[in-house]
């Protein structure tokens, strides 16, 4: 009769299992481990066995292994009270197993019982508690990789949506006062305005589509420097001041090339918001001695424009932190008696030697100086 108990446990894995979505693995541990518990007791009621009953042994090892993988379990996925009560139980259930063939005849019984039972749970905790540890650490790595790209998300709003945005505005307070004198350049400044809220409306699309998504995949490539002719373009043409830009021929690291092109956008951008007598822009990228050393320059300090914009940015702290975190420099300040510069340095040591690089604009390679 006492044999058929060392079924009992096995018997309720299956269910026990398929309980644990709805209820938890801690109280399922906790559940098996009284189970095992109650059996443990009927079999000191109804008689204990003994060691030639074989299948009973080889059973009640099963029933051990199950509830060592129940404590594993429930150390992984909970913590609090209801994980430690699951613990407690199920190893003092393990712990008591071997008494189901001998009687606890006195203190060495009981030594041996609680060596028996710490032998057997004290590994099964301690892989727990470092599954648990695991996930904790995966988890605060994935939570900060999406707060890290979303901040980067947020970046890119600022770099590239503001700088569409700032020319709209310059272009429509130019457009509104051309709209008298020269309707025919009006139209023209007005598809420029056009083209520029397409721009930063599928900057929006884009960020906004990253955003919902769930890995984030699908970015396009981080612009660089060969997308800085285009972006001194398009401010020239949009009214803005002239544009000098020479770029380095040789090869700088990707994430380089990057800052060096948020840097360049925020300037411009500036010289919209806080400069709009500028009439020259000089952006000078030159590689010396392992440093990419940037400039930009323009000659509308102190002359601000029209309708300022209420509010301070956080484009070149943000972009003094991305910077350093390169190992480079960010200054920015008055440059001479009526010019303003922002200045960097960075390292481009990590760059691939022997690597070509080409910077095409509608087909024909652009080095050295470029004038827009």
């Amino acid at each position: 009769m006492t044999q058929l108990l060392s079924g009992v446990v096995l018997v309720l894995l299956l269910p026990a299992w398929a309980a644990r979505r709805r209820y938890g693995a801690a109280a399922v541990t906790t559940a098996l481990g009284a189970v095992s518990v109650a059996v443990t007791a009927g079999v000191w009621i109804l008689g204990r066995w003994t060691e030639e009953d074989r299948w009973p042994g080889l059973l009640g090892l099963v029933e051990l292994a199950a509830l060592l993988l129940a404590v594993i379990l429930s150390l992984r996925s909970e913590d609090g009270p209801r994980c430690a009560a699951a613990a407690w139980t199920a190893c003092g259930a393990v712990t008591l197993w071997l008494s189901r063939f001998e009687a606890i005849a006195g203190p060495g019984d009981t030594l041996t019982l609680f060596g028996f039972g710490s032998m057997l749970s004290l590994p099964a905790v301690l892989v727990g508690l470092y599954l648990r540890g695991v996930d904790e650490a995966r988890n605060r790595a994935v939570a900060e990789a999406k707060r890290t790209q979303r901040l980067e998300l947020a970046h890119d709003l600022h770099d590239f949506v503001a700088h569409d945005v700032s020319g709209m505005v310059a272009q429509a307070q130019a457009g509104a006062y051309l709209a008298a004198i020269d309707p025919a350049r009006a139209v023209e400044m007005f598809e420029r305005i056009e083209q520029a809220g397409q721009r930063a409306l599928a900057s929006l699309d884009r960020t906004v589509q990253l955003l919902r998504s769930e890995d984030g995949g699908g970015r396009d490539p981080q612009p660089g420097l060969a997308e800085l002719i285009e972006v001194a373009e398009q401010f020239t043409a949009s009214g803005g001041a002239d544009v000098r830009l020479e770029l380095p021929d040789q090869t700088v690291p990707r994430e380089v090339e990057g800052t060096v092109h948020r840097i360049v956008v925020e300037a411009l951008t500036n010289v919209r918001r806080h400069a709009a007598a500028a009439r020259t822009v000089e952006i000078q990228a030159r590689c010396t001695g392992g440093w990419l050393e940037l400039t930009v320059i323009n000659d509308g300090w102190g002359q601000t424009s029209a309708r300022p914009r209420r509010g301070g940015g956080s484009g070149l702290p943000g972009l003094t932190a991305r910077v350093e975190a390169l190992g480079g420099s960010l200054d920015a300040g008055p440059h001479g008696q009526d010019s303003w510069r922002v200045a960097a340095s960075l390292p481009v040591e990590g760059a691939h030697r022997g690597q070509e690089r080409s910077v095409q604009k509608q087909g024909q390679a652009v080095r050295g100086v470029i004038h827009v």
